[in-house]
């Protein structure tokens, strides 16, 4: 059995104000820098609640907050009465990923619209809630870029992106933004298919239709309408959906 660490188990000397409980993701990753550079290996007993109180100059309730984290993660495990020990590490879990060949067939683009339905939908919802004045005008400019490179005759990829960022930014969650920020531009079916240039009515009519989807969108958060936010997104997104089940429709039938 490994022999029982307890990096600086020394009782803090002196009371002092304790740092912010902010601080917690800090802690977790210097005691997980610990055990991945050997300094706490799987067996050994952390250092106590006092020694972690000194070390990283937090209050209790801090320390003992970054434990349940670690607890939650698998890394440690309490034995009452005894301590805190490093389990052992189990092998890293499969990873979510979304890769550029996942996005070879309409079927494919259509997978992908059907989880940003159900995520974004709810992120409009959210945005409506908590949208500010700064995150309206940051949603105002991407309109007006889409508007803009549409009339230029562009694409609008990348304006069309950033409005669909800016409404997961207004959520004020960030793990919206950071989803969407993964993803990147391949969310938007025109950078896999000529969804514009093969659309019936034309391309211009074809992203006239997007950008109005886009400004009910916009209205909605505006007003604060979570309903009718979350309402005007599914649409935006099924109607993309839909216009690329004809299309594939159309291809088989071919």
């Amino acid at each position: 059995m490994n022999p029982v660490k307890t990096l600086g188990d020394a009782a803090p000397t002196a009371e002092r104000p304790r740092r912010p409980r902010g601080l917690v993701p800090e802690i977790v990753s210097a005691l997980q820098a610990d055990m991945a550079e050997g300094r706490l290996a799987p067996g050994d007993k952390l250092p106590t609640e006092a020694a972690l109180m000194e070390r990283f100059d937090v209050s209790r309730t801090v320390v003992r907050e970054a434990i349940s984290h670690l607890q939650a993660a698998g890394r440690v495990a309490t034995r009452h009465g005894i301590g805190t020990f490093v389990t052992q590490q189990a092998e890293p879990a499969p990873t979510f990923r979304i890769a550029p060949e996942d996005f070879a067939t309409v079927a494919d683009v259509i997978s992908l619209l059907e989880l940003r339905i159900s995520l974004e939908s709810e992120a409009a919802s959210l945005a409506a809630q908590r949208r500010d004045d700064a995150s309206l005008s940051a949603m105002a400019a991407a309109l007006a870029s889409f508007e803009a490179a549409i009339r230029a005759d562009s694409d609008a990829v990348p304006s069309d992106f950033q409005f669909h960022m800016e409404v997961a930014r207004a959520t004020g969650n960030r793990h919206f933004a950071d989803l969407m920020t993964y993803l990147g531009t391949v969310i938007i079916p025109r950078t896999r298919l000529k969804t514009a240039a093969d659309a019936p009515e034309g391309r211009l009519a074809y992203l006239e239709r997007v950008h109005h989807e886009h400004e009910s969108i916009y209205r909605a958060i505006r007003e604060r309408d979570a309903e009718a936010a979350r309402a005007a997104m599914r649409t935006h997104l099924a109607n993309s959906r839909e216009r690329l089940r004809r299309a594939q429709a159309v291809d088989a039938a071919a």
